[in-house]
């Protein structure tokens, strides 16, 4: 029979948000590190939650960590929690004609080097007016950005996005030209244009990224990956490694082949522009937070070169 559950008070709060990192990180291992706090630590603020709301919240031993029909229940509930609190919050600050909250930011990695998008221009100007904003910024990839930004994890995310999730708002933003590279001690990074046939480049070793697998082998037409990667910079690992080719946005790869230590590869062939978005939930209601620094997103934008993306429906 379960223990009935206790009347809430302050200290409940921060137990919550422990446990709400325990189940996002999936067990101990990660959320102590998340948390800075030891493991003896987290297992007596989870058992003092338990006892609290009268129930057994996870199963965690050899098994593995795994969320009971009720922790499941209460990690519902407590995201929710904590998005009405953020809300009152920003109502408080809007009151006081401030911005208050917390803004939750996904993007890509390896855009910190383009001019065009800008991001930290973007977050400079919006930090001027709203410094009590507490900003939480995540890397991920495009797949992995829509789908936090539709479970409600992200506010704003920023990327070569889908474009295909409904109750999503896409805003284009600039086009990101890519090429195709290889590093100094490639067989490839000597020859001359002329030289690199077709046949070559499909001999070579390709590094694809592993959330756009098959479209990297469509674009070269290569038979196979040898190699995947999630970020830029272990893109950038692989070619200069001088065993692989493999795609990098341009505002990289000009950097280390201004060095000589990569070239690329028949741009006229194998380059393409690929398209950024910032994306948001349509969501009812006021989102100052949101809505401003989408704001400082197209101005930036705008500022570098105006976007041509068309937005697909």
């Amino acid at each position: 029979m379960a223990r009935p559950m206790r009347r809430l008070d302050n200290i409940d709060l921060r137990l919550l948000r422990v446990f709400l990192v325990l189940a996002e990180e999936g067990g101990f291992q990660d959320a102590q590190i998340a948390l800075n706090l030891s493991q003896s630590t987290l297992s007596t603020h989870l058992a003092a939650l338990e006892r609290k709301l009268g129930g057994q919240l996870c199963e965690r031993g050899r098994s593995g960590f795994r969320l009971t029909p009720f922790g499941q229940s209460v990690f519902t509930a407590a995201r929710e929690l904590f998005d009405e609190v953020e809300a009152f919050q920003g109502r408080i600050g809007r009151g006081r004609g401030h911005l208050v909250g917390r803004l939750r930011l996904g993007i890509v990695d390896g855009v910190v080097t383009n001019p065009r998008l800008g991001l930290q221009t973007a977050l400079s100007r919006y930090m001027t007016y709203a410094s009590e904003v507490f900003v939480d910024l995540e890397l991920g990839t495009p797949l992995a950005l829509e789908r936090a930004l539709i479970e409600g994890a992200r506010d704003i995310v920023v990327g070569p996005l889908s474009q295909k999730l409904p109750g999503v708002t896409y805003i284009p933003l600039h086009r990101e030209s890519q090429a195709l590279y290889c590093g100094a001690g490639h067989a490839l990074f000597a020859l001359e244009d002329g030289e690199i046939t077709h046949q070559r480049i499909e001999q070579a070793l390709f590094s694809v990224r592993s959330y756009r697998h098959l479209d990297d082998l469509y674009r070269v037409n290569h038979p196979r990956a040898s190699a995947a990667i999630v970020q830029m910079e272990a893109q950038v690992m692989m070619i200069l490694s001088g065993h692989f080719i493999g795609y990098l946005p341009r505002h990289i790869g000009e950097d280390w082949a201004r060095r000589g230590q990569m070239r690329v590869l028949r741009p006229e062939s194998y380059g393409f522009d690929s398209a950024h978005f910032a994306a948001t939930r349509r969501l009812k209601g006021e989102q100052p937070l949101v809505d401003a620094f989408v704001r400082e997103l197209k101005a930036q934008a705008q500022a570098s070169e105006p976007a041509t993306v068309q937005v697909s429906r």
